[in-house]
């Protein structure tokens, strides 16, 4: 197993500096669409060169207020132009993925998934055609998903190497009504990178692996076969810390 990449946004590296030069982690940046307004090209260059040592990238994407589903075009429009701007920077950072959310939520596009589906392949195809072509991987990531079948006629319908899923253990056991081994036989062939946080069904805490009750064993012994990207997003320096040590122990 790769060392874990750690979940930090791009406005809150410099807070945690130390913290992460000592630790010597590899970063998930987070770009919110408040950053993007006000980077340029220089700073990503600075950010790779920001440290004593040579971290290993991925990027989580903006994802508030945006619809890579929606009806709205103009919506869809500024997402597509927000996803894009994020190409653009991972193409300076050469992350080894770039995580997305999905836009799903069943009640919003009331049960009707060729709906989401169909607005979705608009945004999806372009920008996974670019990103086969720089070589860069995506991840869509479940959010408020209560089962995977929006999820896997996505990847079916998309059908590239360079564009999977990010398994998020903390929003499915949040939102999930069926079990991890029905996600699992579901999403497994498509499944590029874990989401690593815990809860107990009741908020989206970010806790340390096994501080809340999802089934981190079922799924590592399910994917242990799979070389995968685990990115720990706990919330504070002490759940990161606790989250790398109870990773550890499962491999």
């Amino acid at each position: 197993m790769q060392g874990p990449h750690v979940h930090v946004p791009f406005d809150r590296i410099e807070d945690y500096r130390h913290f992460i030069e000592e630790h010597r982690l590899d970063l998930e940046v987070y770009f919110s669409s408040r950053c993007l307004d006000r980077l340029g090209n220089s700073d990503i260059m600075e950010l790779k060169e920001k440290f004593a040592y040579t971290p290993s990238f991925t990027i989580h994407a903006p994802f508030m207020d945006l619809s890579p589903g929606a009806v709205d075009e103009k919506v869809r429009a500024v997402t597509v132009g927000r996803f894009s701007h994020i190409l653009d920077i991972a193409e300076i950072m050469e992350p080894k993925s770039i995580v997305f959310h999905s836009g799903y939520e069943k009640w919003k596009y009331a049960l009707k998934t060729d709906v989401w589906l169909e607005k979705s392949m608009e945004t999806w195809e372009p920008l996974s055609r670019r990103a086969r072509d720089t070589g860069l991987k995506i991840a869509i990531e479940n959010i408020f998903e209560d089962e995977p079948s929006n999820l896997r006629l996505l990847m079916d319908e998309i059908g590239s190497d360079y564009f999977g899923i990010c398994f998020d253990t903390g929003h499915f056991n949040l939102f999930s009504k069926v079990p991890l081994v029905g996600w699992l036989e579901q999403l497994r062939p498509y499944i590029h990178e874990l989401h690593l946080h815990d809860n107990n069904k009741t908020s989206d805490d970010h806790l340390a692996i096994g501080r809340g009750t999802f089934d981190f064993t079922t799924l590592f012994s399910v994917l242990k076969d799979r070389e995968l990207i685990y990115t720990i997003e706990g919330h504070t320096p002490e759940d990161v810390l606790k989250s790398i040590e109870r990773l550890g122990g499962y491999f």
